[in-house]
């Protein structure tokens, strides 16, 4: 088989970390967006389904072999590379290269996936790989036979292999009204996180905006991200955040020690840090993340 997508992106741009989103790798730093045309799923609430469900031969590309990415990533003043916005997975073989080239020269590789990857090739891409946003779309399977033609089981066994690897990993839940709101589907969610993964793993509670195939259904209230958040809180996970609400005090890092701020924001940008090496800097709490 050959890969039609190799050394072919159609998006090469640098952003800030936190638009990932990574709350906990270098904060206020800036990385190079890659992503190529496909996907494995076929999910219903896309945010990307004009490249996600596109063929390689749909969207403009580059031609873009993985040193120049990774020559790219320096004249950005990047200091890593995320795979990102389709599916990661999909082009494995150029990421991996990619990836190897970049900690060659001294960048982080991070990854957005929905997780969808025999435990094989992972392993192999753990080698390269520092940190990994994955999105755990729902915490059932009907959920991920119905609106994303895929499985959860396989995603839960990626993230506990990741983890094994000492891979950094934080998690994204998108929050859709109907669909994956329940309290129950989220607090049995979190308690698997915990258990499995560990109190301080990071989780994003995403805000829907109608989309795609789901553009009437309406917007996620902000009180039921904030309920999720609590529930979260309440049941041991140390650092939850609510996503695409910007000002929320839920965008902002807490430290579990004291509680105070130890990395604010305001949008996607980092407006303050109290870190040092990697600790609060008011009470020497460890905080869990990359942060050189």
């Amino acid at each position: 088989m050959y890969s039609l997508v190799y050394g072919n992106p159609c998006v090469l741009e640098p952003y800030p970390i936190e638009r990932e989103p990574f709350f906990h790798v270098l904060p206020g730093s800036r990385t190079l967006s890659v992503s190529t045309a496909g996907c494995s799923f076929q999910c219903m609430f896309c945010e990307n389904w004009e490249i996600s469900q596109a063929f390689p031969e749909e969207v403009y590309s580059y031609g873009m072999p993985p040193e120049i990415v990774v020559k790219k990533a320096k004249e950005a003043g990047a200091r890593s590379i995320a795979y990102t916005y389709a599916e990661p997975t999909i082009f494995c073989e150029y990421m991996a290269d990619v990836a190897s080239a970049a900690r060659k020269a001294g960048l982080l590789n991070v990854i957005h996936s929905n997780g969808f990857i025999n435990e094989g090739p992972l392993r192999d891409l753990c080698t390269v790989l520092d940190a990994a946003q994955i999105d755990v779309k729902g915490f059932s399977e009907a959920f991920y036979r119905e609106l994303c033609d895929g499985q959860l089981a396989p995603v839960l066994a990626a993230l506990k292999v990741m983890k094994a690897e000492g891979i950094h990993v934080e998690i994204t839940n998108l929050v859709i009204p109907t669909k994956n709101d329940a309290l129950s589907m989220v607090k049995e969610m979190c308690l698997w996180i915990k258990g499995e993964l560990g109190a301080d793993t990071p989780i994003h509670f995403s805000r829907f905006y109608p989309l795609h195939k789901l553009r009437r259904l309406p917007a996620t209230p902000i009180s039921t991200l904030e309920r999720a958040r609590a529930l979260a809180l309440s049941v041991g996970l140390t650092y939850v955040y609510i996503g695409r609400v910007p000002g929320h005090e839920a965008w902002n890092t807490y430290c579990p020690g004291c509680g105070r701020v130890v990395i604010k924001r305001t949008g996607y940008m980092v407006a303050g840090t109290h870190l040092r090496e990697g600790t609060c800097a008011y009470c020497g709490y460890p905080i869990s993340g990359l942060w050189a």
